[in-house]
């Protein structure tokens, strides 16, 4: 007879596969080392392993319980990844729409689009009447983009999902899945050692949206989706971002320094809302 993961377990294994994956990143980082790091607005060095590791940790250990967040994501850290990769300047829906109307595809939409989609698939797979898998989408989709906004500064994301999951735990064991790999690595983050950049937040919001839309129903579903989408227009009504940030983000070609107010570099400028 299998039996799934409970709470405790799918919280160890979260962790346990975070910390595996964020050591091997560390030992062994694909295109060297130098394509893995940041420097923060205190000029301390940091890197993004944070980021892959935490999505494969959080999928790994949702998986078994919930295939469809698992899904959502995966897709969620490779459009963040691409992000961290590819992205620009630019903040908010508006100036990524923008773009794409004048024929340029943005990371944000690459983003928008992908993680949209794969939110969707997901909130199709976890209910059954089309407005529920509408709903649930939503509201995928929507945390990943919540999480996103509020990681401007070190352990900001990783909090959040500890705090938005630790309801979630009442309701089965989605949630553990996320709160696990946000907590192998605050220490690591709020130490301003890494980040995780818009591949893990957006795949760790996306795994606490899951397991949000796993466990409630159409009202529940249409509360969360309503808050949302009040986050998202409060956020863009302020330029694409909840709290100030300090700069601006770094191109690819200038290696991640950015200067900063103190004439060293941001941290923030590779921490993108959109």
């Amino acid at each position: 007879m299998n039996r799934r993961p409970g709470r405790a377990g799918t919280f160890a294994a979260a962790l346990g596969a975070t910390r595996l994956a964020y050591g091997l990143l560390k030992r062994r980082p694909p295109g060297g080392p130098h394509a893995w790091q940041r420097t923060n607005r205190a000029g301390r060095p940091v890197t993004l392993h944070a980021g892959p590791a935490a999505a494969f940790g959080t999928a790994a250990a949702v998986l078994p319980t919930a295939p469809g967040v698992a899904l959502a994501v995966a897709a969620a850290a490779a459009c963040g990844r691409y992000d961290d990769l590819r992205g620009d300047h630019r903040r908010g829906f508006r100036a990524h729409l923008a773009a794409l109307r004048e024929g340029e595809v943005t990371s944000g939409t690459v983003k928008l689009a992908g993680i949209g989609a794969a939110s969707l698939v997901a909130g199709a797979l976890l209910k059954e009447r089309p407005v529920d898998r509408l709903l649930a989408g939503v509201v995928i989709a929507g945390t990943a983009h919540l999480v996103n906004l509020v990681d401007v500064r070190p352990g900001y994301a990783g909090l959040t999902v500890l705090g938005l999951g630790a309801p979630g735990l009442l309701r089965g064991a989605p949630a553990a899945a996320p709160m696990g790999a946000a907590a192998a690595l605050l220490g690591e983050d709020l130490g301003e050692r890494t980040m995780l950049g818009d591949t893990g937040a957006h795949a760790l919001g996306a795994a606490v949206g899951g397991a949000i839309a796993a466990g409630n129903g159409r009202l529940g579903l249409a509360a969360h989706a309503a808050g949302l989408i009040a986050a998202a227009v409060w956020a863009e009504s302020r330029g694409g971002g909840f709290l100030p940030r300090e700069g601006e983000r770094i191109p690819p070609s200038d290696a991640g320094r950015a200067p900063s107010r103190d004439g060293g570099a941001d941290e923030d400028s590779v921490r993108s809302p959109m």
